[in-house]
């Protein structure tokens, strides 16, 4: 077997598994407020920067609009968020908090910590993986783009 075809080799692997493990973490705290680990890190850019576009989200997130247009939908139908169509520009929809929305951020402080104490990991090595994390994640998108 080629070393390159073993799954040891990859790099995809443990990122994938990771991730996935993550999202799992992430879950049970999220699924008793209703959401979804894609909808909280939209959360998460509308209590930094709402109002604001869905492009800008898009952006932020990383998510297509394919993908986040049903996403935003049930956030909407949920109550903790707004979309209007700008009123200079009215292809662009533009993301508001609603007063549930807002406090759903309250409920949401407690979870990046309490996730924290549940991986048995040195905080060093996390920051230091997000750190590198942080450099890779632009060369990806470089990549996607040059299709």
């Amino acid at each position: 077997m080629p070393p390159q075809l073993q799954l040891d080799s990859q790099l995809c692997f443990p990122l994938y598994a990771a991730s996935r493990m993550i999202t799992r973490l992430y879950q049970d705290k999220l699924g008793p407020l209703g959401l979804t680990y894609p909808q909280y890190i939209v959360m998460m850019v509308l209590w930094e920067s709402a109002p604001c576009a869905v492009k800008t989200v898009s952006a932020r997130t990383l998510l297509n609009t394919n993908t986040l247009t049903p996403l935003l939908k049930r956030l909407e139908q949920q109550g903790f968020i707004s979309r209007q169509r700008d009123s200079v520009d009215e292809r662009v929809v533009v993301l508001h908090l609603t007063d549930a929305g807002r406090s759903l951020r309250d409920e949401c402080e407690c979870i990046p910590s309490a996730l924290l104490n549940k991986v048995v990991a040195e905080e060093d090595d996390l920051l230091q993986l997000k750190q590198l994390l942080g450099r890779l994640l632009p060369a990806l998108k470089a990549g996607l783009e040059e299709g």
